[in-house]
């Protein structure tokens, strides 16, 4: 088995080798991409509209993705977007070209999206339009058939959209997290009083306020966002992919549910102080998404359960028992 390091070269090399291959047989294309990358650059990276005109709408997103708004999670999501561009590329090769007259219409949609974004001073719009952009650039060039590959990449950046704005609305979860790890930190010993979204030991010797951030719109967001990528890749039917990511608050709940509880007990058996520094700034990568992915694996196991298994089974567990077995019982010896 090569190295991983020699893997990852190969990946990049037949990549690169399909884009050399697709500029040479299809220099048209290949002009329309670049043409509009450069009004990609001028109007998303260099106009700046936005912020009393401080900020084009990368500007103002790259400003938006900090610790401040539980959205710094959004630098990665253009690499991510990127690499699955490049993913889908052998895809694309087996695949009829053609021309969708519904191109036209999405970039049109896009412009419209930018304009009232300029106009209302809003880069939320602005950045939203670039999908649509994009998917119309795609369709016009290439057809439905490419469009169809490519549609969950393009779609992706979407989840760069700063969306801090509902925090409000995820203050639910922040009172359904604290209730269920304060009734599972009091079933396996660790008694809590759980009051709103504070969680304090009955003795006293530490106290935590369960914030929005920690298990609220950060928290959906990310586990949304791995969610979205888990079907994507693992998925081979719509109404699956649907029923999953329509789960990404309760996978998001229990990986949070996993993480307050784990903090707890390191709060308790350890020192409150590394519970609520060091370990808490670990515990997301260590605790929640882990067991959040437990969970979407777990579902991902349920929705593909096939019906004819399942009675198969069920009727393994209701067969009879015959009579002979009943008459002879196994004997043991003591």
């Amino acid at each position: 088995m090569p190295p991983l390091s020699e893997e990852i070269a190969n990946w990049f090399k037949v990549r690169r080798a399909l884009i050399g291959e697709w500029i040479t047989r299809d220099p048209r294309s290949a002009g329309w991409v670049a043409a509009f990358a450069v009004v990609l650059v001028v109007f998303f990276g260099l106009l700046r509209l936005f912020s009393d005109h401080l900020h084009s709408a990368f500007g103002w997103a790259w400003t938006a993705w900090n610790p401040e708004t539980n959205y710094e999670h959004g630098v990665i999501i253009p690499w991510i977007t990127l690499f699955l561009f490049l993913h889908a590329l052998p895809k694309l090769a087996t695949v009829p070209v053609g021309r969708s007259k519904w191109g036209p219409w999405w970039i049109a949609g896009g412009v419209l999206l930018f304009l009232m974004a300029a106009r209302t001073l809003q880069p939320r719009l602005a950045l939203i339009a670039l999908p649509a952009l994009i998917f119309g650039l795609i369709l016009y060039v290439w057809g439905r058939h490419v469009a169809r590959v490519l549609l969950f990449p393009t779609m992706f950046l979407l989840f760069a959209v700063p969306l801090n704005f509902i925090e409000q609305a995820t203050f639910r979860l922040q009172f359904i997290v604290t209730a269920l790890s304060s009734a599972l930190c009091n079933f396996i010993g660790i008694k809590i009083a759980p009051f709103g979204t504070t969680m304090r030991a009955v003795d006293n010797s530490f106290e935590f306020e369960i914030i929005g951030g920690c298990s609220g719109i950060n928290s959906l967001m990310a586990i949304t966002m791995l969610t979205a990528i888990f079907v994507h890749f693992t998925q081979d039917r719509v109404w699956k992919k649907l029923v999953l990511f329509a789960l990404s608050a309760v996978f998001a709940i229990v990986g949070n549910v996993a993480r307050i509880t784990v903090i707890m007990a390191v709060a308790r058996f350890f020192d409150p102080k590394f519970a609520g520094g060091t370990f808490h700034t670990i515990s997301a990568f260590v605790v929640s998404f882990p067991f959040a992915f437990i969970a979407m694996y777990c579902a991902s196991r349920i929705v593909n359960l096939k019906p004819s298994a399942v009675r198969a089974k069920l009727s393994e567990g209701l067969q009879p028992v015959a009579p002979e077995a009943k008459a002879n019982p196994t004997s043991y010896d003591y």
